[in-house]
């Protein structure tokens, strides 16, 4: 074979046409690809910790008609047990993603998990209301550091042609964990006491934090950054925030999340209102519409990786929409069956929206979750709450209205996402 460092071999090469695969090599590919030892590890570790973390989040949800009538508030009062857990959470995501450029991914998931887990067997055994509140507050405030941080090592650790799916089965442990917790505790609390049920969900998601940190493959792309001023993470999230896209991305999170967290926190006081009277028990089976959401969260995921993300988030807000008409009619079996449109189309725009914006982030893509993951919360934390205001006064068919718009402002964001490219 003729070396290349002859300079007649060197003349002949010059001269030989150039092939597409010479000139553009395929890339190797960066992270875990699927199919692969850790690729499977990855994902069910992080499957783990969204169970948990969305078992943990959301288990007082069936109980806010229980606190309502134990404790002698309204509704809206009921529902501060899980909006000060989501809007807590909000703010610490902020303060995760800072954390985790310094101390690395796994260590601060494993952290937050296990110090939620303990937040959540205080709050069942708090002796009033108020302590009740302050402890899931602190475990809001400890689950923050999982969501982010999670989005950012699987935009680091998985290869970008199987980061979609990935982050789908991520999304679907959420939503199992989400259906686990409000079902269980439904059941739990019906046989055993919803004190009996906050402990026994707080134990058990206590042993899948350690099940998550022995099974998660320590960072390979990550690079600890210690010298990360307070100015630079500002800089960072100014620079997201000018962003042409991810902004957008930012608005359909916070509304998506707002229409779902304000369906579920107060359909179960619907269901278990004069037409319908449900028991609390078959009240919580309701949510076994998350099953739903499991199934077309890792769907969307590969979708999007297949035909770009806009075509999947437009989708999902079109779901919701058809969903929440469904939800005002008369008929029990159309409500139930708008409750699971709902959850579908929810999941199906989380999934796709989330693995975009790792997909959009240059750099920084543990503040981009954090802003996005941020939007998300808060969104859900407020207009949940805010529906509540409209249940007491008006009924569902005002909390339909209000979530309709709400629908409406994610399908402009969209839209304008559309327009500007579907990946």
């Amino acid at each position: 074979m003729q070396s290349l460092s002859d300079p007649a071999a060197r003349a002949a090469h010059a001269d030989a046409p150039v092939t597409p695969a010479q000139t553009a090599p395929e890339a190797a590919p960066r992270g875990a690809t699927r199919g692969s030892a850790a690729y499977a590890r990855i994902v069910l570790a992080l499957f783990f910790s969204g169970f948990a973390t969305f078992s943990l989040l959301y288990c007082v949800q069936p109980l806010l008609p229980i606190f309502a009538q134990e404790f002698g508030i309204g509704a809206a009062s009921a529902s501060l047990a899980l909006s000060l857990s989501t809007g807590l959470l909000a703010v610490s995501i902020v303060l995760a993603g800072m954390l985790s450029e310094r101390y690395g991914r796994r260590e601060l998931m494993f952290a937050s998990l296990a110090t939620a887990a303990c937040c959540n067997l205080a709050a069942g055994v708090a002796p009033d209301w108020h302590l009740l509140l302050l402890a899931r507050t602190l475990e809001g405030i400890a689950l923050g550091g999982v969501p982010a941080v999670a989005m950012a090592y699987l935009a680091e650790e998985i290869d970008a042609a199987g980061l979609g799916f990935a982050m789908g089965l991520y999304v679907g442990g959420n939503a199992f964990g989400g259906m686990a917790g409000r079902v269980a505790m439904s059941v739990l609390a019906e046989h055993l006491g919803w004190r009996a049920g906050m402990l026994i969900i707080g134990a058990l998601d206590l042993a899948l934090a350690v099940a998550f940190v022995m099974m998660l493959p320590a960072s390979r792309h990550f690079v600890r950054n210690s010298s990360m001023r307070l100015a630079d993470h500002f800089a960072l999230w100014r620079g997201h925030l000018r962003h042409a896209r991810l902004p957008l991305c930012f608005a359909i999170a916070a509304l998506n999340m707002g229409v779902f967290v304000t369906s579920y926190n107060y359909a179960g006081f619907r269901l278990m209102s004069p037409p319908f009277s449900l028991s609390a028990t078959v009240t919580g089976l309701i949510f076994s519409a998350y099953l739903f959401g499991m199934l077309s969260s890792s769907w969307a995921g590969a979708l999007a990786d297949r035909y770009g993300r806009a075509p999947l988030v437009a989708a999902g807000i079109g779901v919701s929409c058809l969903g929440l008409l469904l939800t005002c009619t008369s008929s029990l079996v159309l409500v139930i069956g708008g409750i699971v449109l709902l959850t579908i189309g929810f999941f199906t725009t989380h999934s796709a929206a989330s693995s975009w914006v790792g997909r959009m982030a240059r750099e920084g893509k543990g503040h981009a979750a954090s802003l996005y993951l941020l939007a998300y919360y808060l969104g859900g934390s407020i207009l949940g709450s805010v529906g509540g205001w409209f249940w007491e006064h008006a009924g569902w068919n005002a909390v339909a209205g209000f979530m309709l718009l709400q629908v409406m402002g994610a399908a402009w964001a969209a839209r304008r996402l559309w327009r500007q490219g579907r990946n």
